[in-house]
């Protein structure tokens, strides 16, 4: 089985990596490819895998490579895990948009909108490359923006999935609440990519008893606490929303700690100098510890359970990625949702979840309105669309704002958008 990981260099790769060896019975790779096109990275990162492979005694061969075409020929599965532009587009990203009073975040409103336009159409070339040097490889795709840049993928006719960890990590969590192991534990998780909610914790299985009332009332604090949202707003809801709802449900509250703090792309930019650095050193054959602050925990669990389920190994019920085909009817069958899903060598099919109610459905109806006319603009560019797309989302909403953000986004992205 030969596995592609296009952004191989990214020091998210070990942890990766990690996975692929302590799950080989899941996964049994024989040849994993690191794809980058900067090179001292990628042999640093390269460097560290195979000694993670050897310390763990896997047999399979990991080989580095900057040619696309030719790390991903003969894949049976390719992962996306690349950031166009790098820390330094993120930074922007994170920064511009304050200046307006928005959230600056890579994932969501004007930040995460340029990083779409920046990365839908490299992701869509990468693709075409892989259809035509492995025909039949799954497309595992975990560059944000994952929703959208789903919903470009298949929408070209790709054989892809989108997966982020944010349903793993909540799994983990709730589990070690209940003292419990994680496959135990299921969640009702519905909505759009990092716009999502856990609508019932379940034990034992799809259909098993909800326990989410108990965890709330035991627990409803710390669950809170982690996801930096007020007790009230978990008490009000009666569900569990994903940590990234505080950009909606606190905006101007993280607005002004953005406004006071050190960017977390700046933080991701020393963590990912001191990583590289550790990743140097010959002696190292394991995962450091610091990486667990890098971001993407238990990402490799989950793409070693989605690979598997993809390529052969039995069906998986997994939360991910895919077209809605009417799971939640009030959104258009082409929109990407993220739910949980049955997952077979044939692809997800989404299982039945809870009809949510207007207070989840409108924002999920607008965001994925904003996503329409996100997508427009990646695929087709031009001022009006990004305009038309920033006034569209839910963060931005006013017509001079809108305006404001265009401006800037198209300043800050000319060396990666050739029309703008």
């Amino acid at each position: 089985m030969k596995l592609a990981v296009v952004g191989g260099g990214s020091t998210y790769t070990p942890e990766l990596v990690d996975g692929f060896a302590r799950l080989r019975d899941t996964l049994p790779v024989t040849e994993l490819v690191l794809i980058d096109p900067a090179a001292e990275r990628l042999e640093l990162v390269g460097g560290l895998a195979r000694r993670i492979f050897a310390r763990q005694g896997h047999p399979g061969r990991i080989t580095t490579t900057a040619d696309l075409d030719a790390g991903v020929t003969g894949a049976d599965a390719v992962l996306l895990q690349l950031r166009v532009g790098g820390q330094a587009a993120r930074l922007q990203d994170e920064t511009w948009p304050l200046e307006c009073g928005c959230v600056g975040q890579e994932t969501t409103g004007a930040g995460g909108l340029a990083k779409a336009l920046r990365t839908v159409p490299v992701v869509l070339d990468i693709a075409e490359r892989v259809r035509r040097a492995a025909p039949g490889a799954w497309i595992v795709d975990f560059t944000n923006p994952v929703g959208i840049v789903t919903r470009a993928l298949l929408q070209a006719g790709h054989r892809a999935v989108g997966l982020c960890n944010v349903a793993i990590g909540l799994q983990r969590k709730f589990a070690a609440l209940l003292g419990t192991a994680p496959a135990d534990v299921h969640l009702d998780h519905v909505g759009l990519n990092h716009l999502t909610w856990e609508f019932a914790v379940r034990l034992g299985g799809p259909g098993g008893t909800d326990v989410l009332p108990r965890l709330l009332a035991e627990h409803g604090e710390a669950i809170a606490a982690d996801l930096r949202l007020p007790r009230a707003v978990l008490d009000r809801l009666g569900v569990v929303p994903s940590y990234y709802l505080r950009y909606f449900y606190s905006h101007d509250e993280v607005v002004r700690e953005l406004g006071e703090k050190p960017s977390r792309a700046a933080e991701v930019a020393a963590m990912e100098r001191e990583l590289l650095a550790l990743y140097a050193d010959p002696a190292l054959d394991e995962k450091p510890a610091l990486l667990a602050r890098r971001g993407g925990a238990f990402y490799s669990e989950a793409a070693v359970d989605l690979a598997a389920a993809l390529l052969g190994g039995g069906p998986a019920v997994q939360v991910v990625n895919t077209r809605n085909d009417g799971t939640l009817p009030f959104l258009p069958d082409d929109a990407v949702i993220e739910v949980q899903a049955a997952v077979d060598g044939s692809g997800p099919v989404p299982l039945a979840v809870p009809r949510p109610d207007p207070l989840y459905a409108g924002l999920l109806t607008h965001v994925t309105a904003y996503e329409d006319l996100a997508l427009d603009a990646a695929l087709r560019g031009g001022r009006e669309r990004v305009a038309r797309a920033l006034l569209a989302h839910p963060l931005v909403g006013q017509f001079d704002l809108a305006e404001a953000l265009t401006d800037r986004l198209l300043a800050h992205n000319k060396e990666h958008l050739p029309w703008a």
